[in-house]
């Protein structure tokens, strides 16, 4: 990748403050501009995979280095630009209710629509097209989750918000819903000034995490974390951390819909992150009772679909465990005792066993929201 001649002689800082327009007018709503220097990230990645708190996630460790080092990942980048695009619903009462509710199922919020990745690699790739257009041909790589990247400490570090302790992203005048993209570049801009950390004493994130899966501030045990264990877990999910999954079938909110923060964050009613199916409102048995094709047909452009058909039954069977009694889940469960597959039978075998013992209970709420 190496910069070709412009038309103009390059101004960095004008084509910094233009590029920033730009992003603005492509539909994000941040934008910032970071180095590749990213020493003290590199360290903390390197005693997170060593303490193997990656789970069966192999490609963390895979991958090494490479996610610290962006001008490995793409020989000749100066520089990363760094954007973000909300998807806040405004509706954290209404998932306080949903957790509350031991029959309803709940779905991360960034999961609810269409999958994300697609509408965020396209306006990327069109910002850089129209960089391209207004300076001058650049190398440069759009990415969205498609790559080994530090993304969050590339964003913190171009301005866009500092890492909670429950690792996320917060902007102190946007809150942490919203999604991270970056391009690559070998143009020399001027970087953006770090952003300050403004979480202070709070530790929300930290008591609210239904599986204590935030074993430190800034330090995450994916083997514990819900979003993990539903999505990217294969085979059977521990017996122990079962019953604190509640109804979280997909992903998990809760030191989200905590933060103080995000009584900052701004609602986004983007077309493609409104709700589809009815998952915001879908009662576990009904979810349970989509058979292959319908869970392929309505979850066809849905990060949902990546979790799995196997998965998927998997999750409600251990949320149908931790539901009231009533004769919807239980005949819900009946309806799959005799399953096929094995890791899902033998959650399903646990959840009957569960209520026959009476165990269970409604979904954990978790805490009141913030003030």
């Amino acid at each position: 990748m190496s910069l070709q001649a412009a038309t103009v002689p390059l101004d960095p800082a004008a084509a910094a403050l233009r590029i920033k327009a730009l992003a603005r007018e492509a539909g994000f709503q941040r934008c910032g501009i970071a180095g590749i220097e990213l020493g003290a990230d590199e360290d903390h990645l390197r005693d997170w995979l060593a303490n193997g708190l990656y789970g069966s996630m192999d490609w963390m460790a895979r991958h090494g280095d490479l996610r610290s080092r962006p001008q490995e990942l793409v020989p000749g980048t100066l520089r990363v630009i760094s954007v973000g695009l909300d998807y806040g619903r405004g509706d954290d009462e209404q998932a306080w209710r949903t957790l509350a509710e031991g029959e309803r199922a709940y779905v991360a919020r960034y999961a609810l629509g269409r999958d994300y990745h697609k509408l965020m690699r396209n306006r990327l790739q069109k910002l850089a097209e129209r960089i391209a257009a207004e300076i001058g041909p650049f190398g440069h790589r759009v990415f969205v989750d498609s790559a080994p990247v530090l993304e969050r400490a590339l964003a913190r570090n171009a301005g866009l918000g500092w890492i909670g302790k429950h690792t996320c992203l917060i902007d102190k005048d946007g809150g942490s819903w919203f999604f991270l993209g970056e391009i690559y570049v070998d143009l020399p801009l001027p970087l953006d000034p770090l952003a300050s950390a403004h979480c202070g004493t709070c530790a929300r994130c930290i008591d609210v995490c239904p599986t204590q899966a935030i074993v430190a501030p800034h330090r995450l045990d994916a083997r514990r974390c819900i979003a993990y264990l539903t999505i990217e877990h294969e085979g059977a999910i521990d017996e122990a951390l079962r019953p604190l999954i509640g109804n979280r079938i997909f992903g998990c909110d809760d030191c989200q819909l905590v933060c103080p923060w995000n009584k900052f964050a701004r609602r986004n009613d983007e077309p493609d992150f409104r709700a589809r199916n009815d998952l915001d409102n879908a009662t576990l048995a009904q979810l349970f009772a989509w058979s292959e094709e319908e869970f392929l047909q309505r979850t066809e452009g849905s990060a949902i679909r990546r979790s799995g058909y196997r998965r998927w039954l998997r999750n409600i069977a251990v949320a149908l465990g931790n539901a009231p009694g009533s004769p919807d889940v239980l005949a819900a469960l009946e309806s799959r005792r005799d399953s096929a597959d094995p890791i899902v039978q033998e959650h399903v075998a646990w959840a009957l066993a569960r209520h026959a013992g009476g165990t269970c209970a409604a979904a954990s709420p978790g805490l009141a929201p913030a003030d």
